[in-house]
């Protein structure tokens, strides 16, 4: 009785009924991406259906509908301006997500996230109070001194860093490919310089420097493999490149793929072109080098100012300071 009692409590508390709330919430969620997926086109979904499942990972994603604005429940989580969705497209190709449902899976995983942290907190704690689970004892007194109001703030928090967290991680994880893309770029053009010295053309030296750099440079392997299977189903060379300069964000990739364009539009011969960046590539990369060199010294000086300031007061003031107590005592 004494447990139907407390049942019926929680049941009918404002946490409860917030939990369930946010379950609903969340319920619809689920139906409305699973409603979205099942709108595919049924080209794509029978090409999808007759890969063959050894298909690598730059292969995926070549064949992809265009951006479209959002419809539905989808509506209320993507935002309706098309530039804000270009923003965040960007953000997901450098990052590496360039899919073609790239935009609406990244809001629905911030908010299924925002929705599932308070969820999970405020579950934990009906479950507490009615004695079904047992927590540690440091946890169970932080539990048993929060208030309704307390326990509100908190859920909003978690649905703050719920909601944005994704978008810090984003942010991270795009800013780690970019460096790692700008890092690995010039020993790929080296090898792409080889290639066409060697009497490959431009299109074949790409796609075995995407081939030989898989294992060392899978960022870049990508991106030049990628566009190359663009070339190769029929898109054209000049917006092949551009778009892969767009997806890297590095500044490189887009001054190279200028260079390559240009060239091949004047007639001029693409080894040479490609000699004298590769040149001036190494050339910027050793005064990137020298830069942060000449930082250093900067740096490590308020470091050492930090560290040896407080050790050099003690030593200057510190008899100083022995002399006045002691004289102010009567020593």
């Amino acid at each position: 009785m004494d447990f139907l009692n407390s049942l019926q409590t929680v049941l009918v508390s404002p946490s409860t009924l917030i939990v369930i709330g946010f379950g609903l919430g969340a319920l619809l969620i689920v139906l409305g991406a699973a409603s979205a997926l099942s709108g595919q086109d049924p080209v794509l979904r029978r090409i999808s259906a007759q890969r063959k499942s050894g298909t690598t990972v730059a292969d995926r994603a070549l064949l992809r509908t265009l951006s479209k604005d959002p419809t539905g429940l989808m509506a209320a989580l993507i935002p309706a301006d098309h530039k804000v969705r270009s923003d965040v497209e960007k953000k997901l190709a450098i990052a590496g997500f360039s899919g073609a449902h790239a935009v609406r899976n990244y809001y629905l995983v911030r908010a299924v996230i925002g929705l599932l942290l308070p969820a999970a907190l405020l579950g934990i704690i009906s479950l507490w109070r009615i004695g079904t689970i047992h927590l540690p004892v440091r946890i169970e007194g932080i539990l048993a001194g929060m208030t309704s109001l307390g326990t509100f703030q908190v859920a909003c928090i978690l649905v703050a860093a719920g909601f944005f967290g994704p978008a810090i991680w984003l942010r991270q994880r795009a800013e780690e490919r970019r460096r790692a893309i700008e890092e690995s770029f010039p020993n790929a053009l080296d090898l792409v310089q080889i290639s066409v010295e060697a009497g490959l053309g431009f299109d074949a030296a790409m796609v075995r420097v995407g081939n030989e750099l898989e294992l060392a440079s899978p960022e870049i392997s990508a991106e030049f493999l990628s566009a190359q299977r663009e070339i190769q189903a029929g898109r054209s060379r000049d917006k092949a490149l551009m778009d892969m300069a767009t997806r890297t964000g590095v500044d490189e990739v887009a001054a190279f793929s200028n260079v390559v364009l240009q060239s091949m539009r004047y007639g001029t011969s693409i080894s040479e072109t490609l000699t004298t960046y590769a040149r001036e590539m190494r050339r910027a990369r050793e005064v990137r080098a020298q830069e942060k060199a000449n930082r250093l010294p900067v740096q490590m000086s308020a470091v050492m100012a930090s560290l040896m300031l407080p050790a050099l007061l003690m030593l200057t003031l510190g008899p100083v300071v022995i002399r006045y107590v002691n004289y102010a005592n009567g020593n």
